[in-house]
């Protein structure tokens, strides 16, 4: 089983109008309202592609309830704390003349709420899949993915971490099964500006020797590149098509390659599955759907 874990899972309130006018009433054009979250885009792209998982977090009130809903209208599985105070966070996105964020906080979470979470990750089985994703609500330990790699180490679980900055440093000695820096952040972790193929995989191999498995860079449209536990390298520019909605595009690429790598245990496909996942996802307004991500894997 896949679990994927999102600590402060949200409602994406997406409103469209043609301008925004600070100080007055704005009527939308459309809207529209997502469950959001690193790890549940992983979850519900994982469910398009006939991939069950099970989305572990916490949630709180009436939004949590509404996220849950949405994600078993989805089909996802679900396992989330349920915190006693609080909403869920509520994130507004507004598409005007420029796109705007306005982000909710989410409720706070408390020892106790980690200790439920900690004892639902015992539950995990030999082979089982974990997936973290995302940053972290300044309510935790900014140590929490290292502490759950600690407790999960010498398990045979796989892990797959897609952080940033010292999240993803601090877990790699745990050795990850797969990690997931786009070129960006991976120029970041080493104070670095990568402007080739090559500085780019040089680096990625850096991460390997300090403890990841596999590692894959998202590079927006130049492509990605994967260096596998194997030592090969897999590169490819994306397929064609019209970006409309970068956001969500690198969870799909998580959830593509595990796709991938669960149908053929071959790390080629996985990165194919991949890059096809976050593209489809790059092309629509929303989360891709199955056949559209299988439509763009024939063309790689």
């Amino acid at each position: 089983m896949i679990y994927t874990v999102t600590f402060n899972p949200s409602l994406d309130y997406i409103v469209k109008l043609p301008t925004l006018a600070l100080g007055s009433v704005n009527r939308t054009e459309a809207e529209e309202l997502y469950p959001g979250g690193k790890g549940i885009n992983v979850s519900i792209v994982l469910r398009n592609l006939g991939v069950e998982s099970t989305a572990l977090g916490f949630t709180a009130g009436f939004t949590g309830n509404e996220i849950c809903r949405l994600l078993d209208r989805c089909g996802c599985r679900t396992d989330f704390i349920q915190v006693p105070e609080g909403f869920s966070r509520i994130n507004v996105k507004i598409q005007a003349e420029q796109e705007s964020e306005i982000n909710g906080q989410g409720p706070n979470l408390t020892t106790e709420n980690l200790q439920n979470l900690f004892q639902k990750l015992d539950q995990l089985l030999d082979g089982d899949l974990l997936v973290l994703a995302g940053s972290i609500p300044n309510t935790l330990p900014s140590n929490i993915y290292e502490r759950i790699l600690q407790q999960l180490e010498g398990r045979n679980i796989r892990v797959v971490v897609d952080a940033t900055g010292e999240l993803l440093r601090n877990v790699l000695k745990y050795h990850p099964f797969l990690i997931k820096p786009n070129n960006h952040e991976l120029g970041d972790l080493f104070g670095q500006s990568l402007r080739t193929d090559q500085e780019i995989i040089f680096y990625a191999q850096k991460l390997q020797q300090m403890g990841a498995r596999n590692v894959l860079i998202s590079m927006a449209g130049d492509g990605a590149i994967l260096v596998d536990e194997g030592g090969t390298i897999h590169k490819s520019l994306p397929p064609k098509g019209k970006v409309v909605n970068s956001v969500g595009a690198g969870d799909s690429m998580v959830a593509g390659f595990l796709a991938g790598y669960l149908s053929s245990h071959n790390y080629e496909t996985a990165f194919k599955t991949g890059l096809a996942a976050g593209s489809a996802s790059a092309f629509q307004e929303w989360l891709a759907s199955g056949d559209d991500i299988r439509k763009l894997l024939k063309t790689l």
